[in-house]
């Protein structure tokens, strides 16, 4: 194992010297594809009232979960039972269930024909207005990190996120159910991957388990302080910087035998461009880099990517 250290950025640096923070923040995605910052503003009322509402749901009946599951929108919004998703090109399903909640649109919004509403859970009313809760938190907070990584960049700081307000943004609770006995042979929690959005912003990781691939090949662990919030950059940032920021491979390992019987809950938010958001890969960093992919809009890439996983049927 790798002894790289990704050291935590204060958030309050952000209000005290922009350049500095904005500096610290892509020198990591540079470095690692992921970044962990401290002292952030979101509540921590909001964010524990939303690890109650997750831990009432996914204890809910098999049956009932069912219920809010939609296979054929990709499971984009709502309930995703175990064995759903698999990792790009891997054939064993990750041992996880989730719910999805995506943003809340107007009623005129010119995406609601491509982008549905979150099902309302009625066994549990306290549910839909603290997940809703999270999610706004954390889609507010990615917007101020979408201004640094744009100061980061060169570009004005409302570049990146005046081209995400309406994002097809997505708030994961994530369950990982204890292992009373062995996996499925091949299977773990999650395996190595890449996310598809631009960034990522998570919460909750009790358990230990998550693990970045460094670009020197080696795995390392990625322990946040307590309170900390972990973010890595997505397939979409590293197409649009022509790769000069990393979308980095990690992936979420089987428990210790020791801590095999204990439940492993996260909160990840996958912050989106609009759908209809040219990625275009900057000219200066495909210079730099030396490469450069097609243009693509954020809705077909991501259409292309859940069929990949299989969350999306061809």
């Amino acid at each position: 194992m790798s002894t790289t250290h990704i050291e935590p950025i204060s958030y309050h640096l952000w209000s005290t010297d922009k350049l500095a923070f904005s500096r610290a923040f892509g020198d990591s995605f540079v470095e690692t594809g992921f970044a962990i910052i401290s002292e952030h503003r979101i509540s921590t009322n909001i964010i524990d009232e939303a690890l109650v509402q997750a831990k009432a749901f996914f204890a809910l009946p098999s049956d009932v979960k069912r219920h809010y599951a939609d296979p054929a929108n990709g499971f984009q919004r709502g309930y995703s039972p175990i064995g759903s998703e698999n990792a790009k090109g891997q054939i064993v399903s990750d041992f996880k269930e989730f719910w999805h909640t995506g943003r809340a649109l107007s009623e005129d919004s010119p995406y609601r024909e491509t982008m549905k509403d979150t099902p309302q859970v009625l066994e549990l009313p306290e549910f839909n207005g603290a997940i809703r809760a999270l999610f706004e938190a954390l889609d507010g907070f990615g917007v101020e990190l979408l201004k640094a990584l744009a100061l980061h960049l060169g570009l004005k700081e409302s570049d990146l996120d005046k081209a995400a307000d309406h994002g097809n943004s997505i708030l994961r609770l994530l369950h990982y159910p204890p292992q009373d006995s062995p996996p499925p042979q091949g299977s773990v929690r999650a395996a190595a991957h890449e996310d598809i959005n631009l960034i990522t912003l998570l919460l909750g990781a009790e358990e230990a388990g998550l693990q970045a691939k460094h670009r020197n090949g080696k795995w390392i662990d990625i322990n946040a302080p307590e309170g900390a919030l972990v973010v890595n950059a997505g397939d979409m940032l590293q197409r649009l910087t022509a790769g000069y920021i990393p979308s980095t491979t990690h992936r979420v390992l089987n428990p210790s035998p020791e801590r095999a019987k204990f439940p492993r809950y996260s909160a990840p938010f996958f912050l989106h461009p609009n759908q209809d958001f040219l990625i275009d890969p900057l000219p200066q960093y495909a210079a730099k880099m030396g490469q450069a992919e097609a243009p693509i809009t954020a809705g077909d890439y991501l259409a292309e990517r859940l069929r990949e996983i299989g969350l999306l049927k061809p």
